[in-house]
């Protein structure tokens, strides 16, 4: 396929889609032409959110977004981004231990597809420390969440453990 100017990948599993992830897709919509936010489907995963729900979800925090669209994926990220045309990997850091993963995997989409570089955008402060497995396990214990994830999803967990 051939590339579109400046086409990013922002991927993920997003299970679910915190205040962090909007605000790099976000930065990522204002850096680049276009973004794909991808949504990684893993056979080995039991996700709490289905694909179709976690879709739905990405699409209603980007709906503001006119460069931004939301898919799926399955297999490895360099793959998907070679079939859509993507320079770029945009991947978020929360801290140095994510930075040491983030940096391996990059080594190795590099490896394997030279022409696709990783960008790293550190997370705003005020979401550091927030991840997915943090809201999922605050949402378990019926904890408020709105803080750390849009109105959508938080209403999503709400009903998800009621």
């Amino acid at each position: 396929m051939t590339a579109v100017a400046r086409l990013a990948v922002y991927a993920g599993s997003f299970d679910p889609v915190t205040m962090g992830h909007v605000d790099l897709i976000d930065r990522a919509s204002k850096l680049f032409s276009d973004v794909v936010v991808a949504i990684g489907v893993h056979a080995t995963r039991q996700p709490l959110f289905s694909i179709e729900e976690r879709i739905e979800l990405v699409q209603s925090v980007a709906k503001d977004y006119a460069n931004v669209r939301v898919a799926s994926f399955d297999g490895l990220l360099i793959e998907y981004c070679r079939s859509v045309g993507a320079r770029v990997i945009v991947r978020g850091l929360r801290a140095a231990t994510d930075f040491e993963y983030e940096l391996q995997i990059a080594h190795a989409n590099a490896d394997l597809f030279p022409e696709v570089d990783t960008i790293f955008l550190p997370t705003r402060t005020k979401h550091g420390f927030v991840s997915a497995s943090l809201v999922r396990e605050i949402a378990t214990h019926h904890g408020d969440v709105s803080r750390y994830t849009p109105p959508t999803v938080a209403a999503a967990l709400l009903k998800k453990f009621a």
